[in-house]
Order: structure tokens, then C-alpha cells, then sequence
């Protein structure tokens, strides 16, 4: 009995006792990381796979009920027999449609065979109706006194006049839109990078910021929103980047929809790429705004010179021409 508690509290035993406890104390910690992290990574996993099948869902319910309430949108236009069948008897699209008149519309926010209809019909249409109301309006009201085939040349020019009359409204659309998304892309950077820093996927940033900067661009939330659907859908995210990059025509947005794609080919931190696409945003922006203001002082000279120069002058002036009217009068 004294050997066995001599042997207890014997240094070297007390030793090996507590090392085999540390030991399986680093073992047992290990093991439990291990496997509690591998279920914590599969049960991430399967939530994440849940949301998407969530959001895939909602963008199926959305797509499809707008497309039942929007009953005035431009996809009826293809609904109505009447274009369709002169654009198909007259091969209008051959005539005037190309590989990027698709894009350009897109650009312009029409998507569908309904507005690229409505457009060749337009262009088709409106230079012989230009005609005859020019034709008509010339001969009967302006140039009545003069030959039929004057008036015709006049009313011709007007027609090849607007032949272009749709290429141009739909440019000035574009711009408009363009204009649009280019001042709220750098916000919309902006808070991608903080969507994605606090842990969301890359669907679900586009979802949030698309939900948050339509007060301030309803274009660009649109295409936000339609990337999302995108990404919901396709096998390959890479296609959704690349159509949100051809859809916008802006140089910046490919910038950031290419830095998104190698991000996501190499295994790039997605967070730093938008990080640095965000600081470049802000610079581009400071940059314009500089722009502007060095262009004020030019702009304003012209004002300057025929508006307030000439009062400037009549006010220093007019004093010394009543005082020299009123000192004539005197003296006569």
C-alpha cells in the first residue's frame, strides 16, 4: 500500500499523468474542430444552396407576374399583327437591323422581339408619313403658289430627314440612360463592397443594392435586378457579368463585370477587387466633377460679356450723364 502511494505521488508518474491529459485534452480539441467544423461547412453549404433555390423562386414569381401586369409595356407591340406583318412582308429586318441593333436597344432598356419590331416598322413608316404631311402641309398652307414638284423635293428632304428620326430618339435614350447609371455606379460600388465584406454572396449583393439604389437610378436597379435573375438561372455566372457589361455600354461597368469574372476563374478575393473598382469609381467621379468646374470660367464668358457687362456700364456710368445733362441745363 506505501509503494502504490509512493508510486501516486511520485514525480515522474505525476509527469506522465499529465502529459497523457494534455495530450488527449489537444487531441479531443483538434478532433471536435475538425468535425464540428466540416458540419458547420456542409451546414453553411446547404443554406446557402436553400437561398438560391429561394431566390431562384421569388425572380421566377416576379418574371412572371410582371409579365402578366404589364399589359402597356412594348412587348405587346409584337402582339400586334399589323407591324409584324409589315415588317415581315417588306424584310425590314434585313434592311435595317444588323448584329447590333438588338444591343443597341438592350442599351436603351428594350428587350424582346415587341420593340425590335416596333423600331424597323418606325423606321419604315415614319420617313413616307413625314412625306405626305410635308407634301400636304407645304402645298396647301406655305408654298401654295408654287410648282407640285418644288413642294415634292422639299417634302422628300423632310422624309430622308426622318429616316433617322428613330436611330436618333433612340440614341438620345441611350445617353440618357447611360448618364443615369454612370452617377450612381460609383454608390452602387460602394455598397457591393459592403454587402460583400459583411458575408453575402454575390446574388445577394446584387439583390440588395438593386432593392437600395432605385431612389437614386430605377435604370440601373432594373439592370441590377435582371443580373440577379441571371445568376439564378445560368449554369455560368460569367455570362451574367459579361450581358450586364454589354447591356450598360459603359466602359466602367465592363471594368468591374471583368474583374468579377477573373475573380471568380482564379479564386481572387472578390471583396478586394471591388475594393479597388470602388476607389477607381470615386477618382473617376472627382475627376469629372473637376472637369466640370474647369469648364465653368469659359462657359460663363460669353454671359459675362452680354449680360452683365453692359448694365456694369450703364450703372457707372449713367451719374456722370445726368450730372453732365444737368450742369448743360443749368448754364442754358
Amino acid at each position: 500500500m506505501d509503494r502504490l502511494l509512493e508510486t501516486f505521488t511520485s514525480t515522474g508518474f505525476l509527469v506522465a499523468l499529465f502529459a497523457a491529459i494534455s495530450a488527449a485534452a489537444v487531441v479531443f480539441t483538434l478532433g471536435a474542430s475538425l468535425f464540428g467544423g466540416g458540419s458547420q461547412i456542409r451546414t453553411r453549404i446547404k443554406r446557402v444552396a436553400l437561398e438560391r433555390e429561394k431566390m431562384r423562386a421569388q425572380e421566377m414569381a416576379r418574371l412572371r407576374g410582371g409579365a402578366e401586369q404589364q399589359q402597356g409595356s412594348v412587348r405587346r407591340v409584337a402582339g400586334r399583327e399589323y407591324m409584324r406583318n409589315v415588317v415581315e412582308r417588306f424584310s425590314l429586318q434585313k434592311a435595317f437591323a444588323d448584329e447590333g441593333t438588338i444591343e443597341a436597344l438592350a442599351r436603351a432598356g428594350y428587350r424582346g422581339q415587341g420593340p425590335l419590331t416596333t423600331y424597323l416598322f418606325l423606321r419604315f413608316v415614319t420617313p413616307i408619313a413625314l412625306f405626305f404631311i410635308a407634301f400636304g402641309y407645304l402645298t396647301f398652307v406655305v408654298f401654295a403658289d408654287k410648282p407640285l414638284y418644288l413642294n415634292a423635293l422639299y417634302a422628300l428632304f423632310i422624309g430622308l430627314i426622318g429616316a433617322y428620326l428613330p436611330v436618333v430618339l433612340l440614341k438620345n435614350r441611350t445617353i440618357k440612360r447611360q448618364q443615369s447609371i454612370r452617377r450612381a455606379w460609383p454608390d452602387c460600388l460602394d455598397l457591393m463592397l459592403l454587402c460583400v465584406e459583411a458575408g453575402m454572396s454575390v446574388e445577394h449583393a446584387f439583390r440588395r443594392v438593386a432593392k437600395e439604389i432605385g431612389q437614386q437610378s430605377s435604370e440601373l436597379a432594373e439592370e441590377l435586378t435582371l443580373t440577379t435573375a441571371e445568376l439564378s438561372f445560368l449554369e455560368d455566372r460569367t455570362r451574367a457579368y459579361e450581358n450586364l457589361g454589354k447591356r450598360t455600354g459603359l466602359d466602367n461597368v465592363r471594368a468591374v463585370m471583368t474583374s468579377l469574372i477573373q475573380a471568380d476563374r482564379y479564386g481572387t478575393s472578390v471583396g478586394q477587387s471591388l475594393r479597388v473598382m470602388a476607389e477607381e469609381g470615386r477618382e473617376a467621379r472627382m475627376m469629372e466633377a473637376e472637369k466640370k468646374a474647369a469648364s465653368l470660367p469659359p462657359k460663363l464668358t460669353v454671359p459675362l460679356i452680354l449680360f452683365f457687362l453692359p448694365v456694369l456700364f450703364i450703372v457707372i456710368i449713367s451719374p456722370a450723364i445726368i450730372r453732365v445733362f444737368s450742369t448743360q441745363g443749368l448754364g442754358g
